[in-house]
């Protein structure tokens, strides 16, 4: 007889004035998959670059990922509602370490936004940048978050400036093929958060 595995439980959560209690949990590969799946395959995520991908795809990848120790994946609810899905990494361990020099305290971070419950709330994809680095950097081994959002995306961007990162070089990611998960290469733009930045601005 099988058994269904246990829910993962929130590691951290947090009210927010006009948004409610935000929580973080571990993605679930085998539970969340269709979820996962059905936001990556949308239009608006073509820049997260698993549109082409099956839901047993979008499955494989979380379960390899799930074995790792340098890559986490995550996602933010609010009672319950998924909000976005977004993977924390070593950039030591990362392709992304090919391209700039990498500090002792960097926290790698990729995002994405699920799709809009009810009426669009202004401000609410920074309000979930800005309780996602927060719970980065409450680790005190963690120092500084990059992000390497897609060239493209000019949105992102610009979303990740008015958040209080600074705007690095311009590069290219090489590709990544594993037997597990094909990564192709991408033209990036490097960002950096640092907690000093963070802690100032918060005083």
């Amino acid at each position: 007889m099988t058994t269904e595995p246990a829910h993962r439980s929130a590691v951290y959560e947090k009210a927010v004035d006009g948004f409610g209690t935000l929580s973080i949990r571990p993605l679930d590969p085998e539970r969340d998959a269709g979820l996962i799946h059905a936001w990556v395959t949308e239009d608006r995520a073509r820049f997260w670059g698993m549109g082409e991908t099956t839901r047993d795809q979008v499955r494989d990848i979380y379960r390899h990922m799930d074995t790792l120790t340098t890559h986490h994946a995550w996602l933010v609810e609010s009672d319950g509602t998924p909000l976005m899905l977004f993977q924390s990494y070593d950039p030591e361990a990362d392709r992304v370490s090919e391209c700039y020099d990498a500090r002792t305290g960097d926290i790698g971070l990729h995002l994405l936004v699920g799709p809009a419950h009810g009426a669009p709330r202004p401000g609410f994809t920074g309000v979930l940048l800005s309780f996602v680095t927060g719970f980065l950097l409450r680790d005190p081994g963690n120092l500084r978050v990059v992000v390497e959002p897609d060239l493209r995306n000019e949105k992102a961007v610009k979303r990740l400036e008015r958040s209080g990162f600074e705007l690095g070089a311009e590069v290219v990611l090489p590709e990544v093929n594993l037997p597990e998960v094909f990564i192709p290469r991408k033209a990036a733009r490097l960002a950096f958060l640092d907690r000093a930045r963070v802690e100032a601005t918060a005083d």
